[in-house]
C-alpha cells in the first residue's frame, strides 16, 4: 500500500468516525440553541444507545458468531434496530428533561449545567453495575462485502455509516428549516419569550429538542457498536467529549456547523493519528478546542448567541 492509499485509507476512516461525532453533536446543538445549555448527560445517552441497539439486535436473533444477513432481512432488522434504539434513546432524553431538568428551569446560574453532570454520573454507574465493567461484543450482521478504492478499502459498514448520518442530517434539517415545530424550534432559539408570546408552546419545543437530540445520540451509539464490534460502559466520554468538540467548532447552536464539525474531527483525528501518532489524536483535538474558544467562540459556521437572561 503506497503513502497516498494509506491516506486515502485514513479519510475513509476519518469520514466515518466523523459522521458519528456528528450524530452526537447535533444533540447538544439543538439543546444549547434552544436553552442555552450544555448537556453534559448527553455523553452517556450516546452509550445507553449503543447497549439499547446491542439488546435489539439479539432480540432480533443476531448475537456474535452468528452468520451474517443479507438481502431484506437485513434491512429491515438494520432498521427495526435504529428505530427501536432512536426511539429509547429519544424518551431516556426526554425523561432526563422532565425530571432532573425542568425543574431548575428558571434557576440562574450552573445549576442546570452541573445536574446533567450528575445525571452522566447515574446513567453511567447504573449500566456498570447493571451489566458490569467487560465490553461487550456486538455482532456483525453485515456481509463481509468491500471495495477497492486504489490500495484502499472501503467496506460495507463504512457505506451504512455514511448512508444512516447522511439521511438522518438530512431529515434533521428538513425537520428544522419546513416543518412547523421546526420554525418553532428556530423561533424559541432566536427569542423564547417573544416566540411565547406569538403562541409557540415552547415546553413542546424543549421535549422535543431533546428527543431528537437524544434520538440522534442513540444511531451515534448503534453506529459506534457496528463499527468496532463492542460496546462498553465507558464509551460516552470519549466520543461525547469529541462530539462537543465537533460542536463549538462549527458553531454550537448551529445545525450544519456541528455536521461540518464532526466530520473535521473525524478526520483530525484519523489523519492525525496517521501523520503524527495515535496518542497525539487527543492533544490535537483538545487543542482545537481550546483554540477555538479563545479566538472564535462562536465557531466556524455559527454566530455569538443573544444573551436570554
Amino acid at each position: 500500500m503506497t503513502t497516498a492509499d494509506v491516506y486515502l485509507q485514513q479519510c475513509i476512516n476519518g469520514l466515518s468516525l466523523g459522521a458519528m461525532y456528528a450524530l452526537l453533536a447535533l444533540g447538544f446543538t439543538l439543546v444549547y440553541g434552544i436553552l442555552e445549555l450544555i448537556n453534559f448527560a448527553h455523553f452517556n445517552v450516546f452509550m445507553v444507545g449503543s447497549f439499547v441497539g446491542l439488546g435489539t439486535l439479539s432480540l432480533f436473533g443476531v448475537v456474535p458468531g452468528a452468520a451474517s444477513l443479507s438481502g431484506f432481512m437485513l434491512a429491515a432488522v438494520l432498521l427495526g434496530t435504529l428505530l427501536v434504539t432512536m426511539v429509547t434513546s429519544g424518551a431516556l432524553g426526554v425523561a432526563i428533561e422532565r425530571i432532573a431538568l425542568r425543574p431548575l428551569r428558571d434557576v440562574r446560574g450552573p445549576a442546570a449545567m452541573i445536574t446533567t453532570i450528575g445525571v452522566s454520573y447515574v446513567l453511567f454507574n447504573l449500566v456498570l453495575l447493571v451489566l458490569g465493567a467487560d465490553s461487550k461484543n456486538f455482532p456483525t450482521p453485515l456481509p463481509s462485502v468491500s471495495f477497492a478504492i486504489g490500495g484502499a478499502v472501503l467496506r460495507l459498514r463504512e457505506i451504512l455509516i455514511w448512508a444512516v448520518s447522511l439521511v438522518l442530517m438530512g431529515l434533521l434539517t428538513w425537520f428544522v428549516q419546513f416543518t412547523r415545530m421546526g420554525r418553532a424550534m428556530r423561533a424559541t432559539a432566536q427569542d423564547p419569550e417573544a416566540a411565547r408570546m406569538m403562541g409557540v408552546e415552547v415546553d413542546r419545543v424543549i421535549i422535543m429538542a431533546f428527543f431528537l437530540g437524544s434520538a440522534l445520540a442513540g444511531a451515534g451509539g448503534l453506529m459506534f457498536g457496528l463499527y468496532y464490534n463492542f460496546t462498553s460502559y465507558i464509551i460516552g466520554f470519549t466520543a461525547g467529549l469529541r462530539a462537543f468538540t465537533a460542536a463549538v467548532l462549527g458553531g454550537i447552536g448551529n445545525v450544519p456547523g456541528a455536521m461540518l464539525g464532526g466530520l473535521i474531527i473525524g478526520l483530525v483525528e484519523a489523519m492525525g493519528g496517521q501523520l503524527i501518532s495515535a496518542s497525539w489524536a487527543d492533544v490535537i483535538i483538545f487543542s482545537i478546542l481550546v483554540l477555538v474558544l479563545v479566538f472564535r467562540p462562536s465557531g466556524l459556521l455559527g454566530r455569538v448567541a443573544p444573551n436570554k437572561s
